[in-house]
């Protein structure tokens, strides 16, 4: 019969071994399942990079900026604008165009001065109109001005792939893209199909439209899409009576979500449109 201690000992020893054996079982286990859960992971990259169109670069276009938002009416389309006319001032010796990619409610034709309708090159591509130094193209310029564009999401996906393939730009040395609002099936198409170069948020300070904000930046990262920075529009009112400055929606919303993001914000813009006196 085995001694007291020395049975303590035994049982001691033997509980060790197992622990032992246990960890050891454990950590192949983890190490295993790590290996596999990283194995699964490449292989849906994999599978969705196959699923995934092949980026091809716009013929002419040296650089794609898009300018996004999440929710319409906080002044994008302005701020595609301006971006595109302070591009083309910044370096007289830039090419600049833009696209107005929003199908639904396209602005750039009123905001840049145009009517009419593109001509048609020898190599049946449509030739963009010219304002400013700008080349422009836009649905608007293919329908009516006050025509509804009542299109299921095949047609728009057509007349997307149109002006992204089917226009004659020239050498350009950027293109800006008045994306439109959200992050639907044309966000993600314009963004899997073409090489862009960086995306410019743009929001207003209340809270709705800076949620929106956040999922416009989130889903520009999920595909890949470095994005350049906030631009918070419509920051403040300045009379342009007594100069008196009011922060109508807020005065730091886009600050606050850029450093939760890890952003810049690269604009505000001041409303001094009042026709009231004080």
């Amino acid at each position: 019969m085995m001694a007291p201690v020395a049975c303590v000992r035994a049982l001691r020893s033997s509980l060790f071994q197992y622990h032992f054996s246990l960890c050891t079982v454990c950590s192949w286990r983890l190490k295993s399942s790590s290996l596999q859960k990283d194995a699964l992971s490449e292989k849906q990259a994999q599978m969705i990079s196959r699923g995934l169109p092949k980026q091809k670069p716009i013929l002419g276009v040296k650089q794609v900026v898009v300018v996004a938002s999440g929710k319409g009416g906080v002044g994008k389309s302005t701020v595609a604008v301006n971006l595109a006319l302070g591009l083309a001032t910044n370096d007289v010796t830039k090419t600049v165009g833009l696209l107005d990619a929003d199908i639904y409610g396209p602005s750039i034709p009123k905001m840049m001065n145009l009517k009419g309708h593109p001509e048609v090159s020898e190599n049946n591509l449509m030739r963009p109109l010219v304002n400013y130094g700008i080349s422009c193209m836009s649905i608007g310029f293919l329908i009516e001005e006050m025509a509804p564009v009542v299109w299921r999401g095949l047609m728009v996906m057509s007349a997307i792939e149109k002006l992204l393939r089917q226009v004659d730009w020239g050498k350009l040395d950027y293109l800006v893209i008045d994306m439109p609002p959200g992050t639907g099936d044309v966000q993600l198409s314009i963004s899997q199909n073409i090489p862009i170069s960086g995306a410019v948020i743009v929001s207003t300070p209340q809270d709705i439209a800076l949620l929106d904000a956040r999922r416009g930046a989130e889903m520009f990262r999920k595909v890949n899409v470095p994005v350049i920075g906030l631009v918070q529009n419509m920051s403040v009112f300045q009379c342009p009576k007594c100069k008196h400055e009011t922060h109508i929606f807020g005065a730091d919303g886009a600050r606050d979500l850029a450093e939760h993001l890890g952003l810049d914000v690269i604009g505000k813009s001041i409303s001094a449109d009042c026709n009231r006196s004080c």
